[in-house]
């Protein structure tokens, strides 16, 4: 069966440019003009990935993105987003409110493909849900039991430890800001300060020994797990 792929775009000229090369493709394309429809539409047809342009009427992309992570039916669908704004801020902000992906306008339809081929295999790759285990870079993380193995043995995690692993190895690539990895892993209502990751990280980079030389700093920013 296809992957399905929901385009919010309010120009109809960029939806036909992208359905068409999506179908291609071989994809399965819908697309929607605003975001409130884009809203409604994931959570109705739960879409593979979806391509989301940061100016849209009424709600922006931004906005859409957000409000997509923090719905329970909607969080995990993966996001590319697509602007005409290539300022630094912007990818920033994107990545923050968990967007997989940027793409600036103008585009190359062929860059498009290949950004959601990527963005799908890496999804697909990630975890193993027959078995609830995710494995990479020689380790392997089984998600019912909390429990993680190299091959010199199991590593000895804490809670916090555990769920931040989880979360860098479900996306690798994916760079995650302070201010999320404090939302994810501690709650919203968590009012910590940026040391309390960079503490955490450094213990579980330790903790992993040589694999964890995988756990990039992306300075100013944040961090991601390199795949």
């Amino acid at each position: 069966m296809p992957s399905k792929i929901l385009i919010v775009e309010d120009d109809r000229n960029i939806i036909e440019l992208l359905t068409y090369n999506l179908e291609q493709a071989g994809f399965d394309v819908h697309a929607v003009f605003d975001g409130a429809a884009a809203l409604k539409h994931a959570a109705a047809e739960m879409p593979n990935l979806i391509i989301l342009d940061l100016l849209l009427p009424e709600i922006d992309g931004l906005e859409v993105c957000r409000l997509l992570k923090r719905d329970q039916r909607t969080a995990a669908i993966p996001v590319i987003m697509l602007t005409a704004k290539g300022e630094e801020i912007d990818r920033i902000v994107g990545l923050e409110l968990g967007a997989d992906d940027y793409i600036a306008k103008p585009f190359s339809p062929r860059e498009v493909v290949l950004r959601v081929r990527a963005v799908l295999r890496r999804i697909a790759s990630r975890t193993d849900e027959s078995s609830k285990q995710i494995r990479v870079h020689g380790l392997t993380l089984n998600l019912d039991k909390h429990l993680v193995h190299s091959s010199e043995g199991e590593i000895d995690l804490t809670a916090t430890e555990f769920k931040m692993l989880t979360l860098f190895a479900q996306a690798p690539g994916r760079v995650f800001t302070r201010s999320v990895l404090m939302d994810v892993i501690w709650g919203q209502e968590y009012y910590g300060v940026d040391r309390t990751v960079d503490t955490h990280v450094s213990r579980l980079r330790r903790k992993l020994g040589h694999l964890g030389e995988h756990i990039e700093t992306v300075h100013g920013v944040g961090y991601r797990f390199m795949g």
